[in-house]
């Protein structure tokens, strides 16, 4: 038994650490709700008989999404099932498609029967849907699974494990937190053949810096270059978050400055974790710098930002910007924290800002935002 067959079967094999629940809420859905969900059912069915239909895999994945939201599993099962009846499910990449939104809705048994079942649609079992179960087996969190998978089907199968199926083991080793695991994959790779790529790398180094290993990280970002794989956007993301956890928030703008010179252009993500490390350094003018750069670069918004920025804006007492933040969260109808606006609203007023106030609570009501804010009296 290989040492990567050793920690699969200790590791994946031992049960996982206790977790606390939370009770999720309890929705009552409507009989009307439910009956347009299964209308949504009904009308995919019918469309699925179109072949361009069927070509359309965003068409899948938004319907499976929406109905695992809202726990209807046999909804979902009933519209991944229909499926095989058409010609494609004897073609591998079709198969895996289904097997893939298994997975997503959480549905591991009914992504394993469906691999089990594929000779029998006559649809040929090779390393691509192999790597597809084992996909499916970190999303669902059945990690006690891989090491049987790994160990026994590419022999059954006669395949041959290729760099995606190493990929996969090491992103399964960094979800559960074994990193010196994830790590010795690398070795495992080598004794079989296998170069690691730039997919590799980044799932090790997302993982080293994440989890406050710095120096580990560095290492990994050395080993990179050292087999020639060239760095891009997420590779330096996940340095930039190393970098700006250990509060080095000069070299983490260096950093910005390297990825430029190497042709890298910065994303919303990059200048977001800028940001963030100011405002947790407590830099309102670099955190406001960095903010505008993601409008000068015309990336596109994302909530985090605004969610980081605001209550830092609060801190600092700058109400004028806060307000217009939060006014651009109302027109995009991102949620927003009641409580938070409120804070906005208090501060205006003592500013005795009431005009800029009763406007923001006006877009919020005509945003139909389902808060309830207050308007603080002028004292």
């Amino acid at each position: 038994m290989s040492s990567l067959a050793r920690r699969l079967r200790g590791i994946f094999t031992s049960p996982l650490p206790a977790t606390t629940k939370t009770p999720a809420k309890t929705i009552k859905r409507s009989s009307s709700n439910n009956s347009s969900l299964k209308e949504m059912v009904d009308k995919f069915k019918k469309s699925s008989d179109s072949k361009r239909f069927r070509s359309r895999y965003g068409y899948y994945e938004k319907a499976v999404l929406t109905l695992a939201k809202a726990k209807k599993f046999s909804f979902i099962e009933d519209i991944l099932e229909h499926q095989k009846q058409y010609n494609e499910i004897s073609t591998e990449v079709f198969a895996v498609r289904l097997m893939t939104l298994y997975g997503k809705a959480g549905m591991f048994e009914h992504a394993h029967k469906l691999f089990d079942e594929l000779p029998k649609l006559n649809c040929e079992r090779t390393v691509v849907s192999f790597n597809a179960l084992l996909s499916v087996c970190v999303n669902s969190k059945k990690f006690d699974k891989i090491d049987g998978f790994f160990q026994e089907l590419p022999g059954n199968l006669g395949v041959v494990p290729d760099v995606v199926s190493y990929n996969i083991i090491v992103n399964a080793f960094c979800e559960m937190g074994s990193l010196d695991s994830a790590l010795s994959v690398l070795d495992e790779m080598e004794k079989v053949g296998l170069e690691p790529d730039l997919i590799t790398f980044n799932t090790l180094l997302n993982a080293f810096y994440q989890n406050g290993s710095y120096a580990d990280g560095e290492k990994i970002w050395d080993l990179m270059k050292k087999n020639n794989v060239a760095p891009n956007v997420r590779s330096y993301n996940a340095k930039l978050r190393g970098v700006i956890s250990e509060n080095r928030m000069s070299e983490a703008v260096e950093l910005i400055d390297e990825m430029k010179t190497s042709g890298i252009k910065p994303d919303v993500f990059t200048l977001n974790s800028l940001m963030k490390g100011f405002c947790n350094a407590g830099n309102l003018e670099e955190a406001k710098r960095w903010y505008s750069e993601i409008a000068r670069n015309e990336l596109p918004p994302v909530r985090a930002t605004y969610m980081t920025l605001i209550p830092f804006l609060v801190e600092k007492g700058d109400f004028d910007m806060a307000t217009e933040l939060c006014k651009e969260v109302c027109s995009r109808r991102w949620l927003i924290e009641p409580a938070l606006l409120q804070q906005v609203l208090e501060g205006l007023v003592k500013e005795s800002k009431i005009e800029e106030a009763t406007e923001l609570v006006e877009l919020a009501k005509l945003k139909k935002f389902r808060i309830t804010l207050e308007l603080p009296s002028d004292k």
